[in-house]
Formats: C-alpha cells, sequence, structure tokens
C-alpha cells in the first residue's frame, strides 16, 4: 500500500510504500476511499498536536472507505461494510487499521467524500455548541472564520439550533460563502472592526452582545470577541489558527460573568462516551436528510496530498478539501 509517512516532526511527509496493515482482535481494515483535510494535520505533522505518534506515521484524522477485513473479536462489522471512522491518525494511505468501536456504519446515501468531509468539522461545531456552550434557541453566536471548513459548520449548526448568526471572514467572496450558507449578518475582518460591528448589530436587534463566541482562530479575534459580548457569555475555544495563543484578562471574564471555554472535539469523545453516541447519531441523521451538507470545494489525488495540506496551511482554502485515497 501507498501512504504520505513523517519519519520525524517537523520533516516533510514522502509517499512511500508500506506494509499493510493487520487486523488484530478487535481491530477492522479499511480500504480508504476518502480522508478529510484538517488543520491539525499539519500541526500533528510539526510535533505541535494533542496527540504526538511515535515513529514514523501518516496524518489524516477522519476517513471513509470500505471494511477489507475484520479481527476474530469484532462485532457488528462484516468485509465490504461501508463505513467511517476517525483516527488518531493514518488517514493519508490507502488502507488502515482501526479500532472497530470507534467505526459507523454509513448510510446507503452517504457518499464517502461527505462522510470523509463532515466528521470533525460537523462534530466540533455541533459537540461544541450544542453541548459545551449550551447554546439555547434565540441567543446571538459571532462565528469566527466561517468561511472555512470548520466556520461554515458553525454557521449551519448554530442555525439549526435556532441562533441568530454572526459570520466573520476575510474578504468579499469568503463573507459571500459565509452568507450563503445561512449567516445573518457578516463582518469582513479585513475592512470592518469586529467589534464595532457586532455592538452595531446587535444593537439593532435588541441585544447587549453576542451570547456565544466560536473561535477557531485566536490573537486579536479572540481579544475584539471579548469587549464585543454579551453579559454571561460563553467563548468557545476550538483552535489558534492565527497562531497566537490569546492571554486571557481574566478581570473581563469576572467583571462580564464571561466563561471561557476549551473544547478539544477528540478528548470530549473520550471523556462523555454518551454524549458522543447520541451526538454522532443526530449528525449522521442530519446528513443522511440532507439538513447538513459538507461543502466540499475540491477533491485531491492521494499523490497531491500535500497540495491540499498547503492550501489549509496558508489559509486560502474555503469550505473542506478531501484527499481521495482510492476507490
Amino acid at each position: 500500500m501507498k501512504a504520505w509517512i513523517c519519519k520525524a516532526f517537523g520533516d516533510a511527509p514522502m509517499l512511500i510504500d508500506c506494509d499493510e496493515p493487520f487486523a488484530q482482535s478487535r481491530d477492522v481494515i479499511i480500504d480508504i476511499a476518502a480522508c478529510g483535510v484538517n488543520f491539525a494535520d499539519t500541526l500533528i505533522l510539526e510535533g505541535k498536536y494533542q496527540k504526538r505518534p511515535q515513529g514514523p506515521f501518516a496524518p489524516g484524522f477522519e476517513i471513509a472507505g470500505t471494511v477489507s477485513a475484520v479481527g476474530p473479536n469484532v462485532r457488528g462489522l462484516k468485509i465490504g461494510d461501508r463505513v467511517m471512522a476517525m483516527p488518531d491518525w493514518g488517514g493519508y494511505g490507502e488502507k488502515i487499521a482501526v479500532d472497530a468501536e470507534s467505526v459507523t456504519i454509513l448510510p446507503d446515501n452517504v457518499e464517502f467524500n461527505s462522510a470523509a468531509a463532515f466528521q470533525i468539522a460537523y462534530g466540533t461545531s455541533w459537540f461544541g455548541l450544542k453541548y459545551r456552550a449550551n447554546l439555547q434557541r434565540g441567543e446571538v453566536v459571532l462565528v469566527h472564520g466561517a468561511a472555512g471548513g470548520v466556520g461554515l459548520t458553525a454557521v449551519e449548526c448554530a442555525r439549526l439550533l435556532g441562533a441568530t448568526v454572526i459570520a466573520t471572514a476575510g474578504g468579499e467572496p469568503k463573507c459571500a460563502i459565509a452568507k450563503a450558507h445561512g449567516a445573518d449578518h457578516v463582518i469582513d475582518y479585513k475592512s470592518e472592526s469586529i467589534r464595532d460591528r457586532v455592538k452595531e448589530i446587535c444593537a439593532g436587534i435588541g441585544r447587549t452582545g453576542a451570547d456565544v463566541v466560536y473561535d477557531p482562530v485566536g490573537g486579536d479575534v479572540f481579544d475584539q470577541s471579548l469587549r464585543c459580548v454579551a453579559p454571561g457569555a460563553r467563548i468557545l475555544l476550538i483552535g489558534f489558527a492565527s497562531g497566537s495563543v490569546p492571554q486571557i484578562p481574566a478581570n473581563i471574564l469576572l467583571v462580564k460573568n464571561v466563561a471561557a471555554l476549551g473544547f478539544y472535539f477528540g478528548a470530549y469523545l473520550e471523556q462523555n462516551p454518551d454524549i458522543s453516541k447520541a451526538g454522532m447519531a443526530e449528525l449522521l441523521d442530519l446528513l443522511s436528510s440532507g439538513k447538513i451538507s459538507p461543502m466540499v470545494s475540491a477533491v485531491y489525488s492521494l499523490s497531491d496530498a500535500m497540495v491540499a495540506l498547503e492550501a489549509i496551511r496558508n489559509r486560502t482554502a474555503t469550505g473542506k478539501l478531501v484527499i481521495r485515497c482510492g476507490e
């Protein structure tokens, strides 16, 4: 099999021939059809992600494909099943061995590209907004990076949960994408002050500020958000795509009774198994019924995976990128 292997943190991965994986007791082997591309892929390659592989590894956190082998103690899965999974790494390749407990069978009407594109982005937004931030119908949500793969899903999920959505994005084309996906108000952070515009928008709808902030960016974006939230707001920290981790002034949190909530989706699933199963079932139902639809803006061959990764790294990508690893 072929896979993009990183031999040491900081080294560029190479597409090489590897031994095929073996299905141990509770494993299944999946022939990977598609793998979603995420900003976290760049972090794990640099050794900056929350989990650090030991030894050579392939990046890739969300996959979809077909079961080609099952371990002797696997129940409920068989060769030929169409499935999706979220491994710790290893998706940039043709095959992977994963724990059967982490595998979900796909409905017949869900195709592989969509399954690979929706798990982490929609999972992060749905679980973060509904279960971590406890978003309520009628509240105002401020979504940053709203034209990106994760931000777009936050816009959609917030609307499904009954919120008013203020989206920020850089430049008119990206703002148009956020608007087309359901944002009620859009702010171009390249030409407008996020803080001032959020206050202006909220005043126009009779609100004092944003009730929930969805922030995968950090840096100055977080600083401006902190100054345009309503009393009792919740700021959901998803990531730091800007490269700058905010140093939070606790006095502002205290005075306005604001909560800053960290949210790492992978750990949340492990720590809350009952909620995880219910939430993923909700998401798969939304996908199957067409209520959510991943915006796959580009599909790359396995040989071009590093081109996709560079588009994520330099923030030129919109929507979700998918690597087509095999049929």
